[in-house]
């Protein structure tokens, strides 16, 4: 499984008997995970916001597009630093 769709948290599925289900799990992946930080982070910013609320919607969508792009840049800084050791 590609990295960034791995769970951040996995919990495995119960099944309704009861056994468990290794092979599918629940919860965010890694790359939504990484996203809502960069979102958290990027919204913290007083400055930001009251650019965004000033603009009228002008920067609509530019946070998430961000915190994407942020969570992206991420998972590939990890995944090479794993490569390199």
């Amino acid at each position: 499984m590609e990295n960034g769709k791995q769970p951040i948290h996995p919990m495995p599925h119960t099944n309704s008997d009861g056994t468990i289900q290794h092979d599918v799990y629940f919860g965010l992946t890694k790359r939504e995970y990484f996203a809502g930080l960069a979102m958290q982070g990027l919204l913290a910013n007083p400055k930001l916001i009251d650019t965004i609320i000033k603009e009228g919607g002008a920067y609509s969508g530019w946070v998430e597009d961000s915190a994407w792009s942020w969570a992206d840049a991420m998972l590939k800084a990890r995944g090479n630093l794993i490569e390199n050791n």
